[in-house]
């Protein structure tokens, strides 16, 4: 009885090892597509500097072509270089710039504005190339731009500003603008020149991370806040002599 019991065992298992190798089979192919599916749309449309084409010559900050705050008769002009994916740049927008802008920019002693030093990865270059779009069609809308992609930034060591999230957030989250006019930019590439030209100026300046800060041209050793308003202060001393 036993052995008939242990045969019958045998036999069950045998006709059902095939099964589980089929369904262990079926996974794994499940799984391989899933994360090629998943490479995929975090590669596509995202782009190389070296695709790029065109001659930059670099000479000088180009003040006029940046998105800007303040006004232009402010005797102290500060870029802010920063990338969108950059935890630092993150923090410090959100620690600093809102008393920033009240104390310096709206009180007139400070036009700031904002250059592209797009580094990180290649998701770097296409968040970039969005806040170009977008500053194409709104100054303002740029700035709103900035500080929501940061509120919503995800991993530094992941490629998250995909073109599918950039497209999905900016519909979301970014009113007044023409969509379809700023998917077509997006999706064409349309100002990765600018956005290699920034990073082009930006390094020949030395800049070498983000965020860096300068002041009426001078390159700060520091990202520090205390260090920046230093520098103004000492020049807006310098001013009034």
């Amino acid at each position: 009885m036993n052995k008939k019991v242990k045969s019958n065992r045998t036999r069950t298992n045998k006709q059902m090892l095939p099964m589980l190798l089929g369904i262990v089979v079926v996974i794994l192919v499940a799984v391989i597509v899933f994360i090629l599916n998943d490479k995929t749309d975090s590669t596509e449309g995202l782009p190389n500097y070296t695709d790029v084409k065109g001659s930059i010559v670099v000479d000088g900050l180009k003040y006029e072509k940046q998105p800007h705050l303040g006004s232009p008769d402010a005797k102290i002009k500060v870029i802010e270089f920063a990338d969108f994916k950059c935890p630092a740049c993150k923090n410090w927008s959100e620690k600093y710039s809102d008393t920033f802008v009240k104390d310096y920019v709206d009180t007139g002693k400070v036009e700031l504005f904002f250059m592209n030093f797009a580094f990180l990865d290649r998701d770097s270059y296409l968040a970039a190339s969005a806040g170009e779009a977008i500053y194409k069609q709104s100054n303002e809308k740029f700035w709103e731009y900035l500080h929501k992609l940061y509120a919503n930034q995800g991993d530094e060591s992941k490629i998250w500003a995909t073109q599918k999230f950039i497209l999905n957030f900016v519909k979301n989250n970014i009113e007044g603008i023409d969509y379809a006019q700023f998917e077509a930019d997006l999706k064409n590439h349309t100002y990765m020149f600018d956005v290699k030209e920034d990073f082009k100026i930006a390094g020949s300046y030395g800049v070498n991370g983000t965020p860096k800060f300068m002041v009426n041209g001078a390159m700060l050793p520091d990202s520090s806040y205390e260090g920046l308003t230093a520098a103004i202060e000492a020049q807006l001393a310098k001013a009034a002599e």
